[in-house]
């Protein structure tokens, strides 16, 4: 029977069959690598895996928690605890009038994301308001402002405050850094802040300990002074004044708020140091920071590779180096900037000019392609001062990655590698940018498969409408091949089971 259906079909329908195939192949294939440039992950892959593979598999849900609550401790043991991805402020961040504003203007392009805008409002809620703003006109247009996604509302809403009162510091914050459009004028602007915001401190702090409610407006005008202090040093250091940057930095890194554990003032420190090319100084920083208790960064890590390699990349040559051995102090240079790979291993093509930059976020993720614009963004002038310094990194980092050959497995000086870094990256970073991944992902098995399932049927199609008649025997010889085994388990049965028998089947 199956010989006589074979009989009646036409090449028509061969190339019907093969060239819907071709199209709903092509289709999951071109669906298949958007999921995957978008998401990082194959759709097919992602379903099979977590709903599934538990649907066919099955399992003792309950034996699965004795098993889990049993072994808790092996587990706990045996595995090294991996850091969450915390994105974090960037210590460097611009000025969205000043410098964000301006690229927009020149670009036609936004180089902030709505999610790291998102992240600034947030910060800016918790640091300049408080419980205490309540009754107060002009607080309680800020808190409305901060929220506000549109910028010529927030501005409009910070001039109102303004008319309220004359000394409400936050209000002079928005101002500088979004309506200024130049550094000049958020230096000014910032001046008036700081007026304000000293005079509310002062009164602030004489009845700080009448409540929870002054103690938590005494709290609120202590960081938006050291806010302001912070902006009006980096003001200083965009203009070229960098004595004046480095005190006032220096002065901010006495203080002890919880707002300076979010600030990281010392990075601004470390940059504006190197700026003045003031190594000692950058080195005395890093004897303080770079500990094994505190977190690290890549301005922390880098810099460190940096001060080791300003010391032998002037004389380094790696012809030599590959035939006498490497001294004592170019293999600690090698080390640190190992090190300094295995925290971010971005930076490297953003220093190297093997990758475009652009402005850096407002937050950045530790590890992460962000973080490694930021650092690249304001250091990479820092590397150039330093004579054989990109050489000699050229020449090494790389090397790194024969140390972890599985990253996300395990890792060398540092935890291994986050997962969650790209998926982070990129909400923070612009759809222009095209976001580093590492390790480098292959292309998932099933947007191979499609490919192939893809090409191979719509060349079937192809052939079978050129060539009707030569693929319509092709196609009946694979078919009958392919049913040759079946034929072959009836002339068994037809030669075990009695006649009577066979004939009630086939009635059957």
């Amino acid at each position: 029977m199956a010989t006589m259906f074979l009989s009646t079909l036409t090449p028509k329908f061969y190339v019907a069959l093969t060239g819907t195939s071709s199209l709903i192949s092509g289709l999951i294939l071109i669906f298949e690598w958007w999921y995957f440039r978008k998401y990082g992950t194959s759709f097919i892959e992602q379903v099979s895996l977590n709903h599934i593979s538990p649907w066919i598999g099955g399992g003792d849900t309950n034996g699965d928690t004795n098993n889990i609550s049993t072994n808790a401790n092996t587990t706990s043991t045996n595995q090294q605890p991996v850091p969450e991805c915390k994105v974090w402020r960037n210590p460097l961040n611009l000025f969205r009038g000043a410098e964000y504003q301006r690229f927009y203007w020149a670009t036609n392009k936004e180089p902030l994301t709505y999610y790291d805008m998102n992240l600034s409002a947030q910060d800016h809620q918790t640091f300049f308001t408080c419980e205490g703003d309540c009754g107060k006109g002009e607080y309680e247009i800020m808190q409305t402002a901060w929220r506000e996604r549109n910028p010529v509302a927030r501005i409009k809403a910070a001039h109102e405050a303004l008319e309220k009162n004359p000394d409400c510091a936050p209000a002079y914050i928005l101002l500088a850094e979004e309506e200024a459009t130049t550094i000049l004028e958020a230096e000014k602007i910032l001046k008036q802040a700081l007026r304000a915001a000293e005079m509310n401190y002062r009164k602030s702090q004489q009845v700080q300990h009448q409540g929870s409610i002054m103690e938590s407006l005494h709290r609120r005008d202590t960081n938006v002074l050291i806010y302001i202090k912070r902006r009006l040093a980096m003001c200083a250091r965009k203009l070229g004044k960098l004595k004046e940057a480095v005190k006032m930095f220096r002065d901010l890194t006495k203080e002890v708020p919880p707002i300076m554990n979010v600030l990281n003032i010392h990075e601004n420190l470390i940059e504006t140091l190197l700026e003045m090319q003031a190594y000692a100084d950058v080195q005395a920083v890093l004897a303080k920071y770079d500990d094994i208790s505190l977190p690290k960064s890549a301005t922390i890590c880098y810099t460190a590779a940096l001060l080791k390699a300003r010391v032998v990349a002037d004389k380094f040559s790696p012809d030599i180096a590959s035939k006498r051995g490497l001294t004592t102090a170019e293999m600690t240079a090698v080390e640190a900037i190992h090190r300094a790979v295995e925290f971010n291993p971005h930076v490297p093509k953003y220093l190297l000019e093997m990758k475009p930059l652009i402005l850096p976020p407002e937050h950045v993720l530790k590890r992460g392609d962000s973080e490694a614009i930021a650092y690249a963004f304001f250091h990479l002038p820092h590397w150039k001062q330093v004579e054989g310094a990109l050489n000699l990194l050229h020449c090494t980092w790389e090397g790194t990655f024969r140390m972890l050959p599985y990253p996300l497995e395990r890792g060398h000086l540092f935890y291994p590698y986050p997962t969650c870094t790209e998926c982070a990256d990129r909400e923070l970073l612009p759809a222009f940018h095209e976001v580093s991944v590492y390790p480098k992902k292959e292309l998932p098995f099933f947007i191979l498969f499609t490919a192939g399932l893809c090409s191979f049927t719509a060349l079937l199609a192809l052939l079978t409408h050129q060539y009707p008649e030569p693929m319509g025997v092709v196609a009946k010889a694979m078919l009958g091949w392919v049913s040759l085994p079946f034929h072959y388990l009836l002339d068994k049965l037809e030669a075990i089971l009695p006649s009577n028998l066979l004939q009630q089947l086939s009635r059957i």
